[in-house]
């Protein structure tokens, strides 16, 4: 996948299909819209390419984007791995924002053919959302592409969003938020020194700082499952299992909301490493204990508990796996 730093940087003569949106999180709903894009491209001879921005539209229009729910980076990749041959990371400004449908899809079309666009039907482009799917079918047809709408995927009642999966997950509702997201949800973050607590108490643990506010599920104990290294977020070099705590420690001195991880079977030195930690399940809501001594004693019941919870979750995905043997899986469509 090409990635680009604005519209302009698309390869002059090249015949595309594009779909325009922020795609925080990458959920079942965007996935949908992306194969629809690639189907489309396929269909059509055109190149898959997907317009989002950088910062967050919110950002300038609201003055406050919404925490994160996939890091940037692992966007990129996933978008790779949908199977998108450009992405455009268009810088989002108050003039961007002002632009009509007319000026951006021209923009589009300058030096390269616009072989259509795929939208959902709640999706809009230009100043004050005036460019609807109706709206640019209508262009469509002057200019000379096309307009595939798709439909939204619905789950419990409504639509897929990525402010539902973040109310979700502010809730403690992590099955709720995973079964949107279609994958556990998770947070990357730089590790940083902390007052070394937890190494005293006999559990070391990663505490994590993060570029930009990211969505994280509610205060709580977690068992984990942490990623790091490797060429980008789906090709990790490591993966360790843990357990995490996630909140302001109020067994101690109460801070800040800290993400501190223990990892099981790791001893590196991963200062300044990102890692990417995957929320499992939520063992336990955070609670004061009366001594450091009562603390450790409940921290050896999660440790166990993640362990089991990891065990049972390989152990799953083991008898889950086809049989190596097997042909190949046919689709009775």
């Amino acid at each position: 996948m090409q990635v680009h730093g604005a519209i302009e940087d698309l390869p002059a003569g090249s015949r595309l299909a594009v779909t325009v949106g922020v795609f925080d999180g990458l959920h079942r709903g965007h996935l949908r819209l992306l194969d629809r894009l690639v189907r489309a491209a396929a269909r059509w001879g055109a190149e898959a390419t997907v317009v989002t921005f950088e910062p967050h539209p919110d950002a300038v229009l609201r003055g406050a984007a919404p925490p994160l729910l996939c890091d940037p980076a692992e966007r990129l990749a996933r978008l790779e791995q949908a199977g998108v041959q450009h992405a455009v990371l268009q810088r989002f400004d108050a003039a961007f924002a002002a632009q009509t449908p007319e000026a951006f899809v021209d923009r589009l079309r300058l030096g390269r053919a616009l072989a259509g666009l795929v939208m959902s039907p709640d999706s809009a482009i230009g100043r004050g959302r005036a460019g609807t799917p109706d709206r640019l079918r209508d262009l469509g047809r002057e200019r000379g592409f096309r307009v595939e709408v798709v439909r939204p995927v619905e789950r419990a009642g409504a639509l897929v969003s990525a402010s539902r999966i973040r109310a979700a997950l502010a809730a403690g509702r992590l099955p709720e938020a995973r079964r949107m997201l279609g994958r556990d949800p998770a947070v990357t973050g730089r590790v940083v020194r902390g007052d070394a607590r937890g190494r005293l108490l006999g559990y070391p643990t990663a505490n994590l700082a993060f570029d930009a506010p990211v969505a994280l599920p509610a205060d709580g104990i977690y068992t984990v499952q942490v990623t790091w290294g490797g060429p980008d977020a789906l090709r990790p070099a490591r993966t360790a299992g843990g357990v995490a705590s996630l909140g302001v420690r109020p067994t101690f001195e109460p801070g800040e909301r800290t993400l501190e991880v223990h990892l099981f079977d790791v001893d590196d030195d991963l200062y300044g490493e990102r890692l990417r930690v995957g929320f499992l399940r939520r063992q336990r809501s955070e609670r004061r204990f009366a001594s450091a001594a009562a603390l450790v004693a409940q921290m050896d019941r999660d440790v166990a508990r993640a362990r089991r919870i990891l065990e049972g979750r390989r152990s799953w995905r083991d008898s889950a796996r086809p049989d190596d043997t097997a042909g190949p899986a046919r689709s009775r469509g």
